[in-house]
C-alpha cells in the first residue's frame, strides 16, 4: 500500500501537469462540469482557464450562499468554484480557496486578474486541507469543497473534517461535491493500490458509511448524503481525438482506465452538514 508521501507527490505531480492547460477545444471540461450540473451561464461567467474538468459534483446546490457571507473552497485548483462564489456573497463577502498545489494557486491568481473587478473579494491561501494555519477559527460560514477530500489518504480524512469543524463558526454548514464507494461494493484491492486510479479520484474514495463518521465523529449535526445518480464515466467519454492531455491510457495494474465502468462502484454525491 502506499504511504501518505507516495500518494501527496503523486496528487501534487498529477493536478500540477493538470494545471498547465486545458485540451485544445475546452469541450471536455464543459462536458464535465455541465454533467455534473453546472449551467452554461455558470461557465461563461468564469475565466476560461478555470475550468479544467476536474468537478464531480456542484456543491454550490447546497451551499446556498449568500451576500456578506465568508465562504472556503478546500482544494480550490485554478479557482473554478471560488470565482462562482465570489458574486454570491458580494463585495460584502469572501471567497477563499485553499489549496496546497503551487501551480494550481498560481493559475488561480493569473485567473483572479482577469475578472471585472480583479477578484477584489476573493482570496487563495497556500495550505493542506488537513491543517489550514492560515484561517482562523470561527472565521467561515460555509466551506465547500468539489472532488478533493477523496485524494487525501485515508488514514488523514478525519484531519479534514475536523479543521472544517474549527473553520465554521457556530451554525455553518459544509456543502461537499465528492466521489464515495457505494456501501455494500468494494473495490478490487489491486485497483484500491492503484495510483492512476487514486489520483483520478476513485481509489482513494471513502464509503459512503465511512464519510458519514468522520462528519459526525468531528461534530456535525444534521448530515445529509445524496447520490446524485451522475454518470462517472464523462471522464472517458467526453474527450474528443486529438484533444487530450498527456497521461492517460493504462494504469499500473494495467487496467485501461478509459473503458472502466467507475459507477460499478462509486457515485457522485453531495455532503451537507451543519456545525451546532
Amino acid at each position: 500500500m502506499s504511504t501518505s508521501t507516495e500518494i501527496y507527490n503523486a496528487v501534487s505531480s498529477h493536478y500540477s501537469a493538470a494545471s498547465a492547460g486545458r485540451t485544445k477545444s475546452g469541450s471536455y471540461e464543459s462536458a464535465v462540469a455541465t454533467a455534473f450540473g453546472y449551467t452554461p451561464a455558470e461557465l461563461a461567467s468564469l475565466p476560461q482557464d478555470a475550468n479544467l474538468g476536474l468537478s464531480c459534483g456542484n456543491p454550490h446546490v447546497l451551499a446556498k450562499l449568500r451576500e456578506g457571507e465568508v465562504v472556503v473552497d478546500l482544494g480550490s485548483g485554478a479557482g473554478f468554484d471560488v470565482f462562482l462564489a465570489a458574486p454570491k456573497v458580494g463585495a460584502s463577502g469572501l471567497a477563499i480557496g485553499v489549496d496546497m498545489n503551487r501551480d494550481m494557486l498560481a493559475k488561480a491568481e493569473r485567473n483572479k486578474k482577469s475578472l471585472k473587478d480583479g477578484g477584489a473579494n476573493v482570496r487563495f491561501v497556500e495550505a493542506p486541507i488537513t491543517d489550514i494555519r492560515g484561517l482562523e477559527a470561527g472565521s467561515a460560514d460555509c466551506v465547500i469543497s468539489n472532488c478533493v477530500v477523496n485524494l487525501v489518504p485515508e488514514e488523514e480524512k478525519p484531519l479534514v473534517f475536523r479543521e472544517v469543524f474549527r473553520l465554521l463558526k457556530a451554525g455553518g454548514r459544509v456543502a461537499i461535491s465528492d466521489i464515495l464507494i457505494k456501501d455494500r461494493k468494494q473495490l478490487p484491492e489491486d485497483l484500491k493500490r492503484d495510483m492512476g486510479l487514486y489520483v483520478g479520484c476513485i481509489a482513494g474514495a471513502s464509503l459512503v458509511s465511512g464519510y458519514e463518521k468522520y462528519l459526525k465523529d468531528a461534530g456535525f449535526d444534521n448530515v445529509v448524503i445524496v447520490d446524485n445518480e451522475k454518470d462517472l464515466n464523462v471522464y472517458n467519454s467526453g474527450k474528443a481525438d486529438g484533444d487530450e492531455e498527456d497521461g492517460d491510457g493504462p494504469s499500473a495494474v494495467g487496467v485501461d482506465l478509459k473503458s472502466m465502468d467507475f459507477n460499478a462502484y462509486a457515485g457522485s454525491y453531495n455532503i451537507y452538514a451543519v456545525k451546532a
